[in-house]
């Protein structure tokens, strides 16, 4: 395995596992598999539901907790002071923990100041190991970074071939933020699986297109949570230890990067005025 050493130290794998759009009782299976695979990164999330069955999965693993890095992420209509360490508290009980190693704040929508000072309460408190945030632009980003107590250690956004966010990495890297990408290998998006010039490269190597995109992404210094309920998959995804990209294979794959490609556009009004209209009305 891998590590990325976060600002306040903590060591953090370089590889992890996701469970986005997975139902709890087959997340406990997928968390049990993914584990057993090698993995010792699970990402999940309050917006998930699925928090008990990860909890579950990691305490029935035989794996000391102690060896898993669990990530958690407060969902908008738990913002607010008081309201998101009510929210982080529910989790670990979910979870079926008493600590969770990150914690982020999942959209920068809403109250995300009064809810990160919670996470700094927690942080002391040590029911969190770490904080940060998810899918927060350069400048949301900076503004947080420069007015809080404590500075996001992590910031989880939509990183790969095809949207490499150089621009985003290098204001991370200036705010000694770590980069973490979500969708690794662009949902499937734009036929992600079938890029000839990914192909070719690991072919090179002995390796899948998400073998390559996957070191590609670690290369970079990002750490990455690909997701998939099917245990050879996982492995496979998890076999990216015992080779290395050429700088001509870094060079080409840089080619793919692409201004216009995203799989959630997080500029767009009417999608995201449709989510916070969502999210306003179950409050």
């Amino acid at each position: 395995m891998e590590f990325a050493t976060l600002s306040n130290g903590l060591r953090m794998p370089m590889l992890g596992y996701g469970v986005f759009q997975i139902d709890d009782a087959t997340a406990e299976r997928c968390v049990a598999d993914a584990l057993d695979a090698g993995y010792r990164l699970i990402d999940t999330a309050q917006g998930y539901g699925n928090e008990r069955g990860v909890g579950a999965a990691i305490a029935q693993s035989g794996v000391a907790r102690e060896d898993v890095f669990l990530v958690d992420k407060v969902w908008i209509s738990n913002y607010g002071e008081g309201k998101a360490y009510d929210s982080l508290k529910a989790s670990l009980e979910l979870l079926g923990t008493d600590h969770i190693d990150l914690m982020l704040l999942h959209q920068p929508f809403g109250d995300y100041y009064g809810a990160w000072r919670d996470l700094e309460r927690a942080c002391e408190e040590g029911l969190v190991r770490a904080i940060g945030v998810s899918n927060f632009d350069p400048v949301r980003l900076l503004d947080l970074c420069t007015f809080a107590e404590v500075a996001p250690m992590v910031n989880q956004v939509e990183i790969h071939a095809f949207r490499q966010q150089d621009a985003a990495i290098e204001n991370m890297r200036a705010l000694g933020v770590q980069p973490m990408a979500w969708g690794p290998f662009a949902e499937g998006m734009n036929n992600f699986f079938q890029n000839p010039l990914l192909a070719e490269v690991g072919a090179a190597h002995g390796k899948t297109v998400g073998q390559t995109a996957l070191r590609f992404l670690m290369d970079k210094g990002v750490v990455a949570i690909p997701k998939t309920v099917r245990r050879e998959r996982m492995a496979e995804n998890f076999d990216v230890f015992d080779f290395e990209l050429t700088d001509k294979d870094v060079a080409r794959i840089r080619t793919l990067d692409s201004a216009d490609f995203t799989c959630y556009d997080h500029t767009d009004t009417k999608l995201i005025g449709g989510l916070l209209g969502f999210i306003k009305s179950t409050m």
